[in-house]
């Protein structure tokens, strides 16, 4: 059995082919069904495809969160603050 490669752009320069092994627990796709997962990313069964769909759907979540909370202390650190102007000199 020979090894699939395609050229990556350089001279000289070879890399397996994305659709060689799955992309969670990167067993061999040769010879196999493959299951799509956001147009470019292979995998080797429904389980494998459905558990990166979970890691995804978390980070997402926890992106998000994290966004609204960054979001919600910027809007309480600027809300019923004064802020003092003036020149401060030190000897």
């Amino acid at each position: 059995m020979s090894d699939y490669y395609y050229y990556s752009g350089c001279q000289d320069q070879y890399d397996s082919h994305f659709l060689d092994a799955c992309s969670l627990c990167r067993r061999s796709l040769h010879n196999s069904d493959i299951f799509m997962y956001r147009g470019n990313t292979p995998f080797c069964s429904k389980e494998c495809r459905q558990k990166q769909m979970e890691i995804d759907e978390a980070r997402e979540k926890n992106w998000k969160s994290g966004r609204s909370l960054r979001k919600s202390d910027a809007q309480n650190s600027t809300g019923n603050k004064t802020v003092r102007t003036g020149t401060v000199a030190v000897n």
